[in-house]
């Protein structure tokens, strides 16, 4: 997109950088540590963030380089890390801004929590996996009935009942409405007791029918609490170990907890039964651990009123999303959108800038301030002189400063910076599909809050490059494609190639086929520029040099005064310009890699420089059809180059720098012109003398003809093809192989046809070919006739198994239905050799 957009002369920006990335970057940093018997505690947090800024100027490189190596366009003089002085000021101020707007506020709710990263993390920070486990059924007794009074609750968390306030039925469930306004002991809790109350969320047939109902550890059981005005209670430390509020189980973690409490179950008589169940579990997408519903003090952004205004933006059309089905996926997350959860117990990453009162309550005494001095001037303000302040521990959510990005890269909140002024809003986002929440969307509502306008006009989301089998990246699975390892291989240019070539959207499986096949076409590349330069004059030869660079071929007088090929392939290099260009506009990558490709390995390549041999080889003295073919040949080549250099930056540019007379490098050099002349009628010519020519590849093929060997022909047609064909009689017989000086062309068949091998070409163009020329008739039929032998045996011997009941019957339906196209493969072999021995056969009765 940069490449392209800068060579069409706009002012073009790719600004690189990289965020902090808060949670992975010190989990990293913890397990370092421990390595060394450290704890982060210990260390305290100036020293810990100290040691995660060492580690992030040793290994933290790691991506820039990769992308660097990969050939990343980008202004690099304003690479930007979301810690930097002026981002993190950025980050304050919208914190600030959002506050005074009433947009942040504080309060203890249900968040995921991290019990080994010791923090909260987001709803879309948890991933959803299927894994065995066990459904326990348990009594809870009706207090003041018999023994036999119970109700039988299934959970699959028993451990969280010592937070359950109380058990649920639906109202409508005739086998417990005798129980609605009673109260049910909960086991191993010393008899607390509960109200059994009735609800419509009760799913009467979920296991027993009958809900516990634990707030403090539940998102459905804490929202329906909350309607109902149940207390809540906690019966879980931040390390995922039961607190005192358990009893007995104090200390133990959740899972020990989950055995030993079963076990005692079983033991008094309340356990009914286990059985094999498949839990959805909640894990952390960082840490991979289980996630634990936990009630924790935090900050959250309230989203609603942001949500309105990124939905509304797209459908103004303000926005676009490429491709377009993600438009649903966009409006259904934030017509559904939840406040999002910023704080995270974290010591690397944006500290909240909020100061507390020594001595005040922290929700509701606090300070919101840029710095620290305009809080203590706050808290003087407030509270007298004498007061104490201190900071916030936790930060904020890595994804609140990278939502920030496009604008405060840019400057803001100065919004008079040259950059903002010049840049903002910028025209395209481009990101892989998995971060349209975490990310775009965000950057969406926070560019619209904080600047007034959508922070770009158009979101292209990539697909995730997969390994060969389609599976995504995992080092479990042990997959992860290194891209420079994969540059080592195949080099960067195949691998942009590669990866450039899929669609909007969709997952590309990463082959070594794919890869091995666009390190052929660099090489193709490589190989064509070494003939271009080797066929041009030589540097010293200024006047021809002259002469090549005055031939221009961008009026229609120039082109139509162009022999054959020449005019066929700059007529083709035009068509191509207009379509790749309109390809690049519309954001069809894989359209401009595919036509790109086609364009140079079959035409160019295969035909024209083929064909440009006979006038740079050839046995004729004409210096002005040289001068010709090495000007197309130079035209030709340096504007395909142009049109790949997006592509494969590397090899292009080192070729048009090879070239003379380059006045600046290729990634700065003008795109091509677009509605060139072309001349429609030369591509319909040369076609036909491409398919004459392939006509009589294929029968010298099919004759066994010896490459080096060339043959006599006739080519008979409409005196206008001959007309144009016998022009171009060296091309002819140079790509075909033929003897120029028994090339003859007529209006009728030759007086030899009988004994020629005739091929049609096109309407109004065929040839024949003497098959003495060819082939040693007598010793051709006795090796068709032996082959034909030895077909027949083959065949019969499967249409015999074909004819056996007992084979059709009994064997599998695939192998079977392999025999019969073995079968129906060797008829159609053996009607061809019959039809060839048939025409020898003829030959043979008629020579002379």
């Amino acid at each position: 997109m940069v490449r392209y957009n800068r060579m069409k002369g706009r002012p073009t920006l790719w600004l690189p950088g990289t965020d902090h990335a808060g949670i992975a970057t010190q989990l990293v940093v913890e397990k370092m540590l421990a390595s060394e018997g450290i704890k982060r505690v210990e260390l305290g947090r100036d020293e810990f963030t100290k040691r995660v800024w060492e580690w992030k100027e040793k290994y933290g490189g790691t991506i820039t380089n990769q992308i660097k190596r990969l050939g990343a366009s980008c202004d690099w003089s304003r690479e930007r890390f979301t810690l930097d002085e002026n981002l993190s000021r950025a980050v304050i101020e919208a914190f600030v801004r959002l506050h005074e707007k009433g947009l942040i506020y504080q309060g203890s709710y249900m968040v995921n929590w991290s019990p080994n990263l010791q923090t909260a993390v987001s709803d879309l920070e948890v991933e959803y996996s299927e894994e065995p486990g066990f459904l326990y059924h348990i009594k809870y007794r009706i207090a003041g009935g018999s023994r036999s009074d119970f109700l039988t609750i299934a959970t699959t968390r028993p451990e969280t009942l010592f937070g359950d306030v109380a058990v649920a039925v639906h109202p409508q469930d005739d086998r417990y409405s005798k129980y609605i306004g009673q109260m049910a002991i909960v086991p191993m809790t010393y008899g607390r007791h509960v109200p059994i109350i009735s609800d419509k969320y009760v799913d009467k047939d979920f296991g027993t029918g009958v809900l516990k109902i634990s707030p403090g550890h539940d998102h459905n059981d804490y929202l329906l609490a909350r309607k109902l005005g149940l207390p809540i209670l906690n019966v879980m430390n931040k390390d995922a170990t039961l607190n005192d509020v358990a009893g007995l189980y104090c200390g133990l973690d959740r899972f020990e907890a989950r055995e030993k409490l079963w076990a005692d179950l079983e033991e008094t008589g309340l356990a009914v039964k286990k059985e094999p169940y498949t839990l959805r579990v909640p894990r952390s997408q960082r840490g991979g651990e289980v996630v634990e519903p936990l009630i924790s003090k935090q900050w959250f952004v309230h989203m609603e009123p942001l949500a309105e205004k990124a939905l509304l933006a797209v459908e103004k059309g303000e926005l676009t999303i490429i491709p377009e089905r993600f438009e649903k996926i966009y409006n259904h997350w934030l017509s559904n959108i939840k406040d999002w959860c910023i704080s995270r117990q974290l010591w690397w990453g944006h500290r909240i800038p909020v100061w507390y009162i020594v001595g005040k309550d922290c929700q509701e005494d606090y300070i919101v301030a840029r710095n620290a001095d305009e809080a203590l001037k706050k808290a003087w303000e407030k509270y007298g002189k004498d007061v104490e302040i201190y900071q916030d521990p936790d930060v904020l959510d890595t994804w609140f400063s990278s939502s920030l990005w496009p604008f405060s890269t840019l400057g803001w909140p100065d919004v008079s910076a040259v950059d903002f002024k010049n840049f903002y809003p910028t025209n395209m986002l481009e990101t892989g599909h998995d971060i349209l929440f975490f990310w775009v969307a965000r950057m969406v509502m926070m560019g619209i809050e904080f600047t007034g306008t959508v922070p770009f006009s158009h979101i292209y989301l990539h697909g995730l490059i997969r390994d060969s089998q389609g599976r995504k990246m995992s080092k479990t699975l042990g997959n992860v494609i290194d891209p420079l390892d994969t540059v080592k291989d195949f080099g960067t240019d195949a691998l942009r190639f590669t990866l450039a070539l899929g669609t909007a959207g969709q997952d590309l499986n990463l082959s070594t086929e794919r890869l091995t096949a666009n390190k052929a076409f660099t090489n193709k590349l490589w190989n064509a520029g070494k003939f271009v330069l080797q066929s041009l004059p030589s540097l010293s030869n200024t006047s021809a040099w002259g002469n090549l660079l005055a031939l221009k071929f961008d009026k229609e007088e120039a082109l139509v005064s162009l022999p054959l090929p020449e005019r066929w392939a700059v007529s083709k290099l035009h068509i191509l310009i207009d379509a790749v260009t309109a390809s690049y506009e519309k954001l069809f990558f894989g359209d401009v890699g595919r036509d790109t490709y086609d364009f140079f390995w079959s035409d160019f390549a295969d035909w024209y420089i083929e064909a440009s041999k006979s006038r740079l080889y050839g046995s004729g003295d004409d210096d002005s059809a040289t001068l010709v073919s090495q000007a197309v040949l130079l035209y030709v080549f340096e504007n395909t180059l142009k049109l790949l250099h997006p592509f494969m930056p590397f090899v292009t540019e080192d070729l048009w720098q090879a070239l003379p007379y380059r006045k600046e490098a290729l990634i700065v050099s003008p795109w091509p012109q677009n509605s060139l002349p072309r001349d429609v009628e030369s591509i319909r010519r040369f076609e036909n003398l491409q398919a004459l020519t392939r006509a009589i590849r294929n029968a010298r093929a099919e004759y066994g003809v010896e490459p080096a060997k060339r043959i006599s022909a006739s080519i008979v047609g409409n005196p206008d093809v001959v007309e144009y064909i016998l022009k171009e009689k060296e091309v002819l017989a140079l790509l075909s192989r033929l003897d120029l000086n028994n090339v003859h062309f007529t209006n009728s068949p030759p007086g030899d046809a009988n004994i020629s091998v005739h091929l049609v070409a096109s309407e109004g163009l065929e040839a024949y070919l003497p098959l003495s020329d060819m082939v040693d008739v007598s010793a051709e039929i006795q090796r068709l006739s032996k082959r034909l032998s030895k077909m027949q045996t083959e065949y019969d011997a499967l249409l015999s198994r074909l004819n056996s009941p007992k084979f059709v019957e009994k064997a599998p339906e695939e192998v079977v239905r392999g025999v019969r196209e073995k079968a129906a493969e060797a008829e159609e072999k053996i009607k061809l050799t019959q039809t060839r021995l048939e025409f020898l056969n003829s030959t043979t009765c008629v020579s002379p």
